[in-house]
């Protein structure tokens, strides 16, 4: 695994062949990104004074590798536009491949039509983005992995558990039990159970009513957390209904500590204060998303950063090496 402060791995990379773009969505981790690859990052972006956005790239990007890094977070619909008019400038500009570093994809979760007339949204963003010229999008765990087969593009999407592992393994937990929120994450929650090393899994059930967003309730649950520490595994965490409602369940059965680990703290709606008074100890995220000040303070939440995971990837890509050997976890 790399480290942050190892410069030596990058020194093979050319910083004149390759370019690093940034949004507004997350400037720290950009930020980040840049200084492990020891690369100067720009950020194109700025308004016109009746809102529209104004993009103008600096740098010369004829034939050159380029690089956009852009959560397309909250206010998602303002990041995505940002995204395309970037990605639509350097391929004006002559860019030799533009890759779309997308650490939180926004409308992953409408990822399939499970109502009549509704859009497949994922599927028309991720059309959008390569009609405006992208040539290959990186995504860290995009929650549903069939949004890979909606593009002819390369599409790699990385795990934030590169990240979170190092973090959970500090914490020394015995007699752990691996959870899953939801039947649907059981490969995840089985994943880190192998990276970890434990055996234990469990996974609590629930229904969700699809006529409501956001509205699930937990009704049961496989497996057994009865004085266990308990790691419940997630991509992302939103109104936090569904996790804390598996957490609060789990300490119902037993659980002697409920722990979270989450790639994309979304934190919407009232999220803080059900994490805050639910049996949850402690969450940890990682910064795909730009935590707000709020998140910060918080006292149960850690956060990792997954800077070192993406300088790796763009360095891979850069460099023709594989990802799926090293990244993908």
């Amino acid at each position: 695994m790399p480290r942050q402060n190892d410069n030596n791995l990058f020194a093979t990379l050319d910083k004149d062949e390759f370019i690093l773009l940034t949004g507004r969505a997350n400037l720290e981790l950009a930020a980040s990104v840049g200084k492990i690859l020891n690369t100067e990052v720009t950020c194109p972006i700025s308004s016109f004074s009746d809102g529209e956005l104004r993009v103008r790239i600096q740098p010369n990007l004829r034939r050159r590798m380029v690089f956009l890094l852009q959560p397309t977070s909250s206010p998602v619909n303002d990041h995505i536009m940002e995204l395309i008019l970037m990605a639509d400038a350097a391929k004006r500009a002559s860019a030799s491949e533009i890759t779309a570093v997308i650490p939180y994809f926004g409308y992953a979760r409408q990822d399939r039509k499970e109502m009549s007339r509704v859009p497949i949204s994922a599927s028309a963003i991720a059309t959008l983005l390569i009609n405006a010229g992208v040539d290959r999008i990186v995504t860290i765990d995009v929650h549903s992995e069939q949004l890979e087969g909606s593009i002819k593009q390369p599409w790699d999407n990385l795990f934030a558990s590169y990240s979170l592992l190092p973090a959970i393994k500090k914490l020394h937990l015995k007699d752990l039990v691996v959870a899953s929120p939801d039947k649907g994450g059981f490969l995840q929650a089985a994943a880190y159970a192998k990276l970890l090393q434990t055996e234990g899994i469990a996974i609590a059930y629930k229904q969700r009513d699809i006529a409501f967003n956001d509205v699930s309730n937990t009704l049961g649950m496989i497996g057994e957390v009865k004085d266990k520490d308990v790691l419940l595994v997630d991509d992302i965490i939103g109104t936090a209904g569904t996790i804390v409602h598996a957490a609060n369940f789990m300490k119902q059965k037993g659980a002697r500590n409920v722990l979270v680990a989450a790639a994309h703290g979304v934190f919407s709606g009232d999220a803080l204060q059900k994490i805050n008074a639910s049996g949850i100890n402690e969450l940890i995220i990682s910064d795909t998303i730009r935590p707000r000040e709020e998140v910060l303070k918080n006292k149960k939440i850690t956060i990792v950063s997954v800077a070192p995971l993406l300088a790796e990837a763009i360095r891979r890509i850069k460099t023709g090496e594989s990802i799926s050997k090293a990244l993908i976890l």
